[in-house]
């Protein structure tokens, strides 16, 4: 590792973020370091200084290299992968290439991310097929649990499952490979939602045995917005065609997704960029460095709150921590007080889990601990506030 270490004050400069505010949710939307948006600028004055060379020459080979690079960072072969816009465009292009049938049941879990929840209701919708959704243990939940309900919500009408690497609504990290041979027994084939995966858990798409993993480039690798990528098994390339239809159209997997029209390629470019930047903070060191911050906050804010967490066998870079507000825990509330908490410079994803309200903290390497102390604080004002209404 070269240069700061994570979780100090020093490293801090590598980002452009305003620290006055509380920023422990990394998850959501990521944050791009500065020398990798530089680099986004160099590739928009070189596409800008000749258009026609820049698209007609140089993009082709760019596009591959960086998908040979992310290639190897997921433990995958460069030509079976391509960069999408981000995860939920990669979702919807397999979903709206299957041929679904009249019966057909599209598999999902109870946590399931809401754009996926929605694609997947259209394309059922279009094809007269139907969305099945089994119900996740929570907060009590162990990797046997989700394998054993998965299993058990399996049937002969099943014709995709979507299971999620690391939910978005409760930072489970599922037990993957398990799950995924789980289903291959039944002869299903798995699509994986891994938004949160890159960067964040150790990643080997190969051996998984998955049919299709999506994965963001901007989360965790915390490359540039507008970037990710689709892996797909080669046994189901030539099934798969993405949402916009262009000139590559019946020339293969890769050629058909490399050229969808014209559009700013920047961020796909910079995710060798963001790779390496994230090995020179320590790569999987830093995945674990990670881990260990938000445990160690999740743990101690629970203490200090009187309530609780969820298994860490199942976190990462983001834990759950259970709020201690009292009063009703739906939904609507959870988001009223998310924004309020937002308008207080306080960004923390809240959620209505199992009768509860619970918070989802991200740790990254410019977080420190006393970022969770001031979160302690800064909820204890809020708590007290809702207490006095």
């Amino acid at each position: 590792m070269v240069g700061p270490a994570p979780h100090t004050p020093e490293v801090r400069d590598l980002w452009g973020l305003d620290y006055s505010t509380l920023i422990v949710n990394h998850g959501s939307y990521g944050a791009t370091p500065l020398e990798v948006l530089a680099r986004q600028d160099e590739w928009r004055r070189l596409m800008e200084a000749n258009p026609t060379l820049f698209m007609q020459r140089d993009l082709p080979g760019a596009i591959r290299d960086a998908a040979a690079v992310v290639g190897r960072a997921v433990g995958a072969r460069g030509d079976d992968i391509v960069l999408v816009d981000n995860a939920t465009a990669a979702i919807n292009a397999v979903l709206a290439s299957l041929p679904f049938g009249e019966g057909d049941e599209i598999l999902l879990h109870s946590h399931t991310y809401g754009a996926v929840i929605r694609t997947a209701n259209h394309a059922a919708s279009r094809t007269g097929a139907r969305v099945v959704t089994f119900d996740l243990p929570f907060p009590d939940t162990t990797g046997d649990d989700l394998v054993h309900v998965l299993v058990s919500a399996l049937t002969d009408r099943t014709r995709l499952v979507i299971l999620d690497h690391i939910t978005s609504a409760s930072a489970l990290v599922f037990p993957l490979a398990r799950m995924v041979a789980a289903c291959r027994t039944a002869n299903v084939p798995v699509l994986v939602d891994g938004a949160h995966g890159p960067g964040q858990v150790p990643l080997d798409l190969e051996a998984l045995g998955a049919d299709y993993y999506v994965g963001n480039g901007h989360k965790w690798w915390m490359g540039a917005k507008g970037a990710g990528f689709l892996w797909t098994a080669p046994a189901r390339q030539a099934e798969l065609h993405p949402t916009i239809i262009s000139w590559g159209y019946g020339n293969g997997y890769t050629a058909e997704f490399d050229w969808t029209g014209t559009r700013d390629w920047s961020a796909a470019l910079v995710l060798p960029d963001a790779i390496a930047f994230h090995e020179r903070l320590g790569g999987s060191a830093l995945m674990a460095a990670n881990a260990r911050l938000a445990r160690e906050a999740a743990d101690t804010l629970a203490v200090r709150w009187g309530t609780r967490t969820v298994a860490p066998e199942l976190q990462a870079a983001m834990s759950m921590v259970q709020l201690p507000f009292s009063g009703e825990a739906t939904p609507e509330r959870a988001l009223a007080i998310r924004h309020e908490l937002l308008g207080l410079d306080c960004d923390l994803p809240v959620q209505a889990l199992s009768g509860a309200l619970w918070c989802r903290l991200s740790a990254q390497a410019y977080n420190l601990s006393s970022d969770y102390e001031r979160l302690g604080d800064m909820v204890d004002m809020f708590n007290q506030r809702l207490q006095g209404k």
